[in-house]
């Protein structure tokens, strides 16, 4: 990992590992032959302690290892995509299914969310409960709504919300799940403990006490109970791309209420190359999320990754598109994260014969205290996992730092 640059603001990081030769070309007629394909997930961004820094990056691997195993053995991006947010919201360390954040009244609410790059489908979940992998309900309803219309000429629908959401699950073969399994001992205690500041917030006068009320506002803002949402980015053996998010919102939420995780075009977007633009993006977000809802930012981040150098747009996307958004300009802290993945086809000429591959640029930016990632190519033996962090000094919610690498997957034509 090589460090290009590190300023008051923000703090950029690039990793490069088999870089591609300046004379590729793109080839639109050529045969093409699997490449395996990649997956890069993340774990929240919000804080991370180091005391449980090895638990963050276990899960990113296990979600890593998930995915290509799905890859290897011909599973289309969707597919390998919604595996890996299985294996994140199975850990008791992630704020998405088990473990997720109890709201007011003690219960968990979970949002979710896929989109698929070839067919553009998308499936959501809002406000969900009892059920253990929101992310499967999500998935189910893009399967669907790709099998075309219900009867009657009826519009399937792409986004559910709360018992609603659990009878179409139940309804299509997803196993309920009682809520009180789905709590830890951490979210429980957790609860707990917020509940009881919550008591002693409302008790404190508003006028000789709204400092000390702000102060225990902001110390708290960056807790491990605010970590917010799981999500996976994939591109799969024949360039197919898609993106996932999953999510049991902020803690202490009002019931009902449905975070970016669920959004279109906020949580997740995924987008195959096509005659209109270049490449194939793949984006899932991060954090509070009506600072990611109010701006778009999944959406937003997929666009920008259309510009020539992709590490520049996306820096450029969140100072300008998120931190300095005039949507959030009330707020004195924009709080969020995303990871992207945007990849080409690219043809090399070797003396024996042509090798074909994909072109894999991968990148996360947040402007949280830190953010858990991990990465995987279908050709390795196994994940590489990173915490990345704000510069010391640094205000969280106003800086911002930006990290990725670059991987070529290759594979011979005929």
């Amino acid at each position: 990992m090589e460090s290009l640059t590190n300023s008051e603001d923000q703090q950029e990081t690039f990793v490069v590992s088999n870089s591609w030769p300046q004379t590729q070309e793109s080839s639109k007629n050529q045969k093409w032959k699997g490449f395996g394909g990649f997956v890069l997930v993340h774990a929240g961004a919000g804080y991370h302690s180091e005391s449980k820094a090895k638990e963050y990056k276990h899960v990113c691997k296990r979600a890593c290892q998930r995915a290509v195993d799905q890859l290897k053995s011909g599973a289309l991006a969707v597919e390998a995509v919604a595996a890996a947010l299985v294996e994140l919201e199975d850990s008791p360390f992630t704020n998405a299914g088990t473990g997720s954040n109890l709201n007011l009244s003690g219960e968990i609410e979970c949002d979710a969310s896929v989109m698929d790059g070839k067919s553009l489908h998308y499936g959501a979940v809002g406000a969900l409960s009892g059920i253990k992998n929101p992310i499967l309900v999500a998935n189910r309803l893009l399967m669907e709504a790709q099998k075309g219309k219900l009867s009657a000429g009826r519009i399937p629908p792409c986004f559910l919300v709360g018992q609603g959401a659990q009878d179409w699950a139940v309804s299509h073969g997803i196993p309920p799940c009682p809520s009180e399994k789905m709590a830890t001992k951490f979210s429980l205690s957790a609860y707990k403990r917020n509940k009881r500041k919550m008591e002693l917030a409302e008790k404190m006068d508003v006028g000789h006490n709204e400092a000390k009320r702000r102060r225990q506002s902001s110390g708290n803002e960056n807790g491990s109970g605010c970590l917010d949402t799981v999500g996976a980015v994939v591109v799969d053996l024949e360039g197919n791309v898609a993106a996932a998010v999953s999510s049991g919102g902020l803690a202490m939420k009002h019931p009902g209420r449905v975070g970016q995780a669920a959004h279109y075009g906020c949580g997740c977007w995924a987008e195959n190359a096509n005659d209109m633009i270049s490449y194939s993006t793949a984006v899932s977000t991060s954090g509070c999320g009506e600072h990611l809802i109010r701006t778009m930012l999944a959406r937003e981040c997929s666009s920008a990754m259309q510009s020539e150098d992709a590490h520049q747009a996306l820096l450029e996307a969140m100072q300008n598109k998120f931190i300095s958004s005039p949507f959030l300009a009330s707020e004195d802290r924009v709080l969020g994260g995303v990871i992207v993945l945007r990849c080409c086809r690219c043809v090399e000429a070797q003396p024996s014969q042509n090798i074909q591959g994909l072109l894999v640029e991968f990148l996360w930016s947040h402007t949280t205290e830190s953010m858990c990632v991990g990465y995987m190519s279908a050709q390795d033996s196994k994940a590489k996992t990173h915490i990345s962090r704000l510069p010391p000094g640094t205000v969280p919610g106003q800086s911002l730092a930006i990290e990725g690498g670059v991987c070529r997957l290759m594979s011979p034509t005929d």
